[in-house]
């Protein structure tokens, strides 16, 4: 026994609570600063409680009530009424509340666990089921208070609370009896549990899911499941009934014929699912038995309907699409990665494979786990792995449950530190040394409700597609159902139309066929694990035949392991990538090696490009093979990217190089083919293509400036260049099967209405009379992209003093650019968007970013030099260089634009489209948060929220430093 403490403080044993000294005084647990001897071990072991104030109230309040000097007896001399006691009081309100009506329930707590309830009356059946609901609670948590104290382990507690109910529905039902005044003789009535209480699962905070089967008088069996749901749900728990045939709009009581005529006839299959768990419970024993051995057939046949693991599927879908999506990620039993994704994976799984392996026709979640594992039909790690899951889950709801005796299922938020670190504690979770009790029950959640939602992607069994594709045709109608069963459990929401794919791609017995049925099951299997494996199968199966007679396409996919895993995560995550791998297949061969897919330099990507091109005289040819090289070096980027390999910087920079190349090419080969060159001719590039910062789905914004040779008129000049300049656009824009190559002038003086290409005193002209401010601005990017060097060197030095005007901005221009962000704010943003998940145009997103940079390089750059550049990051350092943006302000800056950018390039890569709108659920948001770096398994909620905080931060700094004083 340990010293006893001669000065202590209460805050020792865990007690914040200012009165806490007083209290432990008035308790006799406390005198002259330290604890009465003989206490030490009440306040360790209240120290311990999930919540030590809590305890401690509820001990105060049986102060009052109780046989004090017996219960401190107890508490001081008996480590199982000290563990249960201080155990509940410290995790449950409503057991605290119960004790203090009923003060000498807790001498109750030395009994073993029974859950057997004596019988008198509503009242007392009221009372004695709480107070075994207490006892069943109190030995449940004392382990946490008193580890000397054994621990029980879920199933058991999920035991005990389901035999409690069995309890309480027979007393009930007794009560119920003696209430239709002898009538009961006349009917035989068997009351069947369902849900968890007929699979012995039960919770501490639950409906009871019954049916009732009866045979004689109907009217008194009606009246007497009636009354006995009465009564139930006044005593104890709500008796539900629902699951019965035709549910609610159904009658109550049923003979077992008209059961055996429903199910035969009427039922969907969900009821099917839900039959799983029945276990007769309560009243006719004999025909309770009667009953299961009616309807167990039906269940064990329910996988041969049509549609029947699809609707399986789809009804779990409906499920989760219900839970709120601010709440998806804290739901523990309906959203995803929770309770429900076990035991639909589960109850799948043993309706498919039940029917012939009698061992799976159990009704308990962990139990058929267990025996789904030692049949193979999971993994064993796997089967353990998920079980361990599924009880972590389902204690943290029992935990929650208990605290207000109340159905709740919702982790607490994040910052909700007292919550978190009670439920940690109630738990057994225990501080780690790096992360609170709270950060360490965080961690324990995610890591399993990731591993709980990854289960899809174990269900597959590996041999299965390689025996379809091999049986004989007469054989292979039952395998067919076996497989889209399990293409099913696997994650492919049309299971049929997969199995289509498999058998169009292994048909006949070509050798063709033989490497693609040893393929497809690995493919399959990583499929699965992808956002979209029914999108990514079809986008295989389009891609095989396209290159069918490609000799080395399958040998590639059947010898490189990495690249069948690469090109899995492609095809199954975008949209972008199929097209261009079937007109541009050389680049497989990259993705067996990293470093030859990430490339070298991406300032050098020109290089080939432009050398190619000049093979060709014709303009059309030469610009055909700028398409196929600006096809190979994006489906190279894309790839790269989506594999995780190329940062976000690198990104940008190599697709603004493509398009520069592609734009020196066509320029070159247009001017070739013009005849005799009447003008130098420069391409400005601007915009995101000036500021090498394009995307994906980026359209290249230009400017066009000529100066005419000796001898040619301003207005030939002109022309010819016009002539060139449309030629290219002409070219660059003709329909095509790769993604558009789109030159947009609308930036030059006049915008549309104005020429598209000038001279250079023509630009000067107009910028020295006629520049609005917004131009200026947009000068900002401007940079030489291609043509004649020496111009556009000129023309940058002509802008110089425009866009980094030597004194600054005035006070009526910085007005104005803010009135002008004020408009486009307002007025740009599409209709129907949200400003909150809007990359380009939402609060924080790339425009926020943008134009506060902007203003400051407008205003400062005339006496900043860093502030000179087209690069939007490179300003915003030179920026914090110069003092005139906090390091703080610039990160949350940095963190939005680059999180928007690659946002905007995901969407571009998932959807094959350009879009600026984040998706707010489905399979392209799993895409986008996959691409993005989110785990495939988790919630990409995550992902949003992320993008929503960041840019907020974002669109704060924004709002002071764009719209603040000092600039």
């Amino acid at each position: 026994m340990s010293e006893p403490v001669r000065h202590a403080s209460p805050a020792r044993f865990g007690l914040t609570e200012p009165r806490s000294e007083e209290v432990l005084r008035g308790l006799g647990l406390w005198a002259d600063r330290r604890p009465t001897d003989g206490s030490e071990p009440v306040l360790a072991a209240l120290s311990r409680s999930p919540d030590p104030d809590l305890a401690l109230r509820g001990l105060e309040r049986l102060h009052t009530v109780a046989d004090w000097d017996a219960l401190s007896a107890a508490l001081h001399k008996d480590v199982v009424v000290r563990g249960r006691l201080l155990a509940a009081l410290g995790s449950s309100t409503a057991l605290s509340d119960f004790l203090v009506v009923n003060p000498d329930r807790w001498r109750s707590l030395t009994d073993e666990v029974d859950v057997s309830l004596e019988l008198a009356d509503d009242d007392v059946l009221r009372t004695e089921y709480r107070a075994k609901l207490l006892l069943v609670a109190a030995n449940d948590l004392a382990h946490v208070v008193e580890p000397d104290l054994p621990f029980v382990p879920y199933d058991t507690v999920a035991a005990q609370l389901s035999d409690l109910a069995v309890s309480a529905l027979r007393a009930s039902l007794k009560l119920a009896s003696e209430r239709v005044n002898g009538a009961a003789d006349r009917c035989r009535l068997a009351v069947i549990a369902m849900g968890k209480c007929g699979a012995n699962e039960l919770n501490y905070v639950s409906d009871v899911d019954v049916v009732f089967v009866a045979e004689g008088d109907l009217g008194v069996a009606t009246r007497l499941a009636s009354t006995m749901m009465q009564i139930a749900g006044q005593s104890c728990f709500e008796v539900d009934a629902a699951l019965r045939p035709e549910g609610k709009a159904g009658a109550l009581v049923r003979t077992l014929d008209g059961h055996a005529s429903y199910y035969k006839k009427w039922a969907r299959t969900w009821e099917f699912q839900a039959l799983l768990k029945a276990r007769p419970v309560a009243g006719d024993a004999e025909l309770g038995q009667a009953y299961l051995d009616v309807v167990r057939p039906y269940v064990w046949t329910a996988a041969e309907r049509e549609n029947f693991v699809e609707d399986v599927q789809a009804m779990r879908r409906r499920v989760e699409d219900h839970v709120p999506s601010g709440l998806a990620d804290r739901e523990l039993k309906l959203g995803r990665g929770g309770l429900r994704d076990v035991e639909f994976a589960v109850q799948l799984l043993q309706l498919v494979h039940g029917r012939s392996d009698e061992d799976l026709r159990i009704q308990a979640t962990t139990a058929a786990l267990a025996v789904l594992g030692q049949g193979g039909y999971v993994g064993r790690e796997d089967a353990a792995e998920f079980g361990r899951s599924y009880r972590f889950l389902r204690t943290l709801e029992h935990r929650l449950q208990l605290q207000r005796l109340l159905r709740t299922h919702l982790f607490p938020a994040d910052d909700d530190v007292t919550a978190l670190r009670w439920l940690a504690r109630s738990a057994g979770l225990a501080a780690d040394g790096q992360k609170s009790e709270g950060q360490v029950l965080l961690a324990e959640f995610r890591k399993h409700a990731n591993q709980v939602r990854r289960l899809h992607e174990k269900l597959f069994y590996r041999p299965l597609l390689q025996s379809v594709a091999g049986v004989p045709t007469e054989a292979l109608r039952l395998t067919t159902k076996e497989a889209v069963a399990r293409l099913a459990a696997l994650g492919y929401t049309s299971p049929d139309g997969a199995l289509r794919h498999i058998q169009a791609l292994t048909h006949g017995m070509s050798r063709r066929a033989r490497i693609q049925g040893a393929l497809l099951p690995v493919l399959l299997d990583l499929f699965a694990g992808t956002p979209d494996p029914d999108g990514g199968l079809l986008a295989y199966r389009k891609v095989s035949e396209a290159l069918a007679e490609t000799p080395w396409y399958l040998r590639l996919l059947r010898d490189e392991g990495a690249v069948v895993e690469r090109l899995a995560v492609l095809l199954g995550t975008s949209r972008f990538v199929p097209d261009l791998l079937v007109r541009a297949p050389e680049v497989l061969r990259l993705l067996a090696d990293t470093e030859a897919l990430v490339g070298g330099d991406p300032h050098s990507i020109g290089k080939p490009l432009r050398s190619a091109v000049s093979r060709y005289g014709d303009p059309a040819r030469a610009i055909a093979a700028a398409r196929s090289l600006r096809r190979h070096e994006l489906l190279r980027i894309a790839a790269a990217d989506l594999l995780g390999f190329m940062p976000l910087d690198t990104v940008c920079v190599s697709l603004s190089e493509v398009w520069g190349s592609v734009l020196r090419s066509a320029l070159d080969a247009a001017v070739r083919a013009s005849g005799e060159p009447l003008a130098a001719l420069a391409v400005i590039g601007m915009g995101r293509l000036g500021g090498h910062e394009l995307g994906y789905s980026s359209d290249a914004d230009v400017l066009f400036v000529c100066r005419p040779f000796e001898g040619v008129s301003d207005s030939e000049a002109a022309k010819w260049a016009s002539g060139v300049v449309e030629n290219i656009r002409r070219l660059l824009g003709a329909p095509s099967q790769d993604p558009p190559l789109l030159v947009d002038a609308d930036l030059r003086p006049e915008g549309r209405q104005g020429p598209l290409v000038r001279t250079l005193d023509s630009y000067r002209a107009y910028y020295r009379q006629w520049a609005e401010l917004w131009e200026k601005q947009a000068l900002l990017r401007a940079r030489f992209i291609a043509g004649d060097a020496a111009l556009g060197a000129e023309f940058e030095a002509l802008i110089e003093p425009l866009r980094y005007p030597p004194d600054g901005l005035d006070a009526a221009s910085v007005r104005e650019i803010r009135r002008i962000k004020a408009r486009v704010d307002a007025e740009r943003l599409p209709r129907g968007a949200d400003p909150s998940t809007h990359t380009k145009l939402g609060r924080g997103g790339l425009a926020d970013v943008e134009w506060t940079v902007q203003l400051l390089q407008l205003q400062h750059s005339g006496a900043v030099p860093g502030l000179r550049t087209p690069s939007t990051m490179a300003a915003m350092e030179a920026a914090v260089g110069a003092g005139l943006l906090a390091a703080e302000d610039a990160a949350e800056l940095t963190a939005a634009w680059n999180l928007a950018t690659q946002a905007r390039n995901a969407l571009m890569l998932v959807r094959g489209k350009a879009s600026d709108q984040l998706p707010t659920s489905g399979r392209d948001l799993v895409a986008v948060a996959s691409v993005m770096g989110y785990e495939p398994g988790g919630d990409p909620g995550e992902f949003v929220e992320e993008y929503r905080r960041t840019t907020r931060r974002a669109r704060a700094v924004a709002e002071r430093v764009f719209y603040g004083e000092g600039l």
